[in-house]
């Protein structure tokens, strides 16, 4: 048996994977998607350490938490959502849809969205 052209999974190969991945990450993707990138990338953190402190500490003001993750959650979302539509890639899926526009419907839905998570707070 030879070892030609088959994958070992060894960790030298999912590291050159993740290095070409990258690589080509920075050199292909436009700056507004790399912003976007970093600001989901806080969101996620954020997201995380709120579910570590609950899971560590507790839940003792519930709606507290709850808001607080709702907010992360549903500010990935609308980010996400936001990245699709602005991607020059799926230019023709949007055809009606500028960036400005799709920016301008993301403000109004975290606005919408902060709204109720303010409200529950109490």
């Amino acid at each position: 048996m030879s070892s030609s052209g088959g994958s070992t999974g060894s960790p030298g190969s999912v590291l050159s994977v993740a290095a070409r991945f990258f690589d080509e990450y920075l050199a292909t993707t436009p700056h507004k998607l790399k912003l976007l990138d970093a600001y989901l990338f806080y969101i996620l953190l954020t997201g995380a350490m709120q579910f570590l402190y609950c899971l560590l500490v507790g839940t003792f003001p519930f709606n507290s938490f709850l808001s607080g993750f709702i907010s992360c959650v549903g500010s990935f979302v609308l980010a996400v959502c936001l990245r699709i539509q602005i991607n020059p890639q799926n230019k023709g899926d949007f055809v009606g849809i500028s960036p400005e526009r799709a920016f301008a419907d993301f403000l109004f839905a975290n606005t919408i969205l902060h709204l109720v998570v303010m409200n529950f707070i109490g």
